[in-house]
């Protein structure tokens, strides 16, 4: 899907810039053509700013997406997930980011919540990148915790996993 769209923008890197911004950072299109998130209006100028755009491309990508009765359902139903990762550090928690050789393997969320589940780590949080909007995805796991190092050993034995940060 991330590619259909980036192809309706396939003549304006701007634009594509400013799409894979909205993406990333949950941001709707109201039916006016204002960047929101839930109902808070995001500035033009900051957006365009943020990606070194100029405040127009900003207006004209938004306007396209109002146009496009494919882009408009897109960008008017997504929105934005919390996540714990930034304040780990903060509330004490432990991320752990795996990467995976085969992001479109299936059952890798499973699996590696099951090998923590069985290693009676609780989780607070699990966030998968998708392998559509990142080159490598990855998939994050906020627990309450310290991992041990069974459990760490059990999940970099894992067959699909290439990669364990622990933040």
């Amino acid at each position: 899907m991330f590619d259909e769209i980036m192809e309706k923008f396939e003549g304006s890197p701007s634009q594509q810039a400013v799409i894979r911004l909205l993406l990333e950072r949950g941001f709707s299109v109201n039916d006016e053509g204002r960047v929101v998130s839930g109902g808070i209006e995001i500035p033009n100028t900051g957006i365009a700013r943020e990606i070194d755009v100029d405040r127009r491309v900003v207006d004209s990508t938004t306007d396209v997406i109002l146009e496009d009765s494919e882009l408009r359902r897109i960008f008017q139903n997504i929105s934005q997930v919390p996540s714990l990762m930034d304040l780990a550090p903060v509330l004490d928690l432990t991320v752990l980011s795996i990467a995976v050789s085969d992001p479109e393997q299936k059952g890798v969320v499973a699996t590696v919540t099951g090998t923590l589940a069985d290693s009676d780590i609780s989780i607070r949080q699990t966030i998968s990148e998708d392998p559509e909007f990142t080159d490598e995805p990855r998939l994050y796991i906020v627990t309450d915790e310290d991992l041990p190092g069974k459990a760490i050993t059990k999940l970099r034995n894992l067959e699909f996993v290439r990669k364990i940060e622990i933040q």
